[in-house]
């Protein structure tokens, strides 16, 4: 957009080039003041829930025996998910969960996404806020799915290691916490947002790097190459959100499962 209007001579080149630093991730409030207040990022979060929810309304609201369009891309999609995570990690057990998860992946993708689509070009998976509530979500619901699966017995096949002498389960049972019912949801949200981060400030260092390239009469023909590099990076940006949204969603159903099926 800065090349663009630079040649169009509505742009001065800057002066030194200025890598982007946090700033591209500050988003002001559009509505209200304060901490409350509707922002970008809550807006384009609203946004992709409201997706989500017409793509499927408008494919299935007059399903069709032979899916054409939207509803066949819709229904490869939920068929992904039952066969290739609720029934390949949780067995005919989760088949009651692919709603949710099915859910899941589309949100997270439609968000992660969100990083390269033209005048929006921000990820709202790269503010924390937004990985950690569903990382909550998912430690809320395998909690809960544990307990009911196995009431109170579910803590203690979670924590004690069968056939482990007992002298080494003051070493174990503290590790197994830790991993389980702490660490889960810090991995679970780290994972999605650094990703997303990463990928935003990369595109943005690209975008402003050829733009400023192209506006310098001197390294106007590097701009070119950099150009093709940014294209096959936003690719690749796409990639990554598909991935992304996968593997929050698979790893939701491990710990799941593990929770309704123990091991122990």
């Amino acid at each position: 957009m800065l090349a663009l209007l630079g040649v169009l001579g509505f742009a001065k080149p800057p002066e030194g080039f200025q890598a982007p630093g946090t700033e591209i991730f500050q988003t002001p409030c559009l509505i209200g003041s304060g901490d409350n207040c509707l922002n970008r990022v809550s807006g384009l979060m609203s946004l992709a829930g409201s997706i989500v929810i017409v793509l499927f309304v408008v494919a299935f609201r007059r399903p069709k025996i032979v899916p054409s369009g939207l509803q066949n891309l819709l229904e490869a999609v939920v068929e992904f998910v039952r066969n290739g995570i609720a029934l390949e990690v949780m067995g005919p057990a989760g088949l009651p969960w692919v709603p949710l998860l099915t859910a899941m992946f589309f949100f997270i993708f439609v968000n992660n996404i969100f990083g390269i689509l033209p005048f929006v070009n921000f990820p709202t998976t790269s503010r924390m806020a937004i990985p950690l509530m569903l990382a909550l979500l998912t430690y809320v619901l395998f909690i809960v799915a544990g307990v009911r699966a196995q009431g109170l017995r579910y803590f203690k096949s979670a924590l004690i290691l069968p056939g482990v002498p007992f002298a080494l389960h003051f070493l174990l049972v503290p590790i197994e916490f830790v991993s389980t019912f702490l660490v889960r949801p810090l991995t679970l949200s780290v994972r999605l947002a650094a990703n997303m981060i990463a990928g935003h400030l990369i595109l943005t260092l690209f975008f402003l790097g050829t733009a400023y390239l192209a506006l310098q009469p001197k390294t106007l023909v590097l701009a070119v190459p950099t150009f093709a590099l940014t294209i096959f990076l936003v690719a690749f940006e796409v990639l990554v959100a598909i991935l992304q949204a996968y593997i929050f969603t698979i790893l939701t159903a491990v710990y799941i499962g593990g929770a309704i099926h123990p091991e122990h």
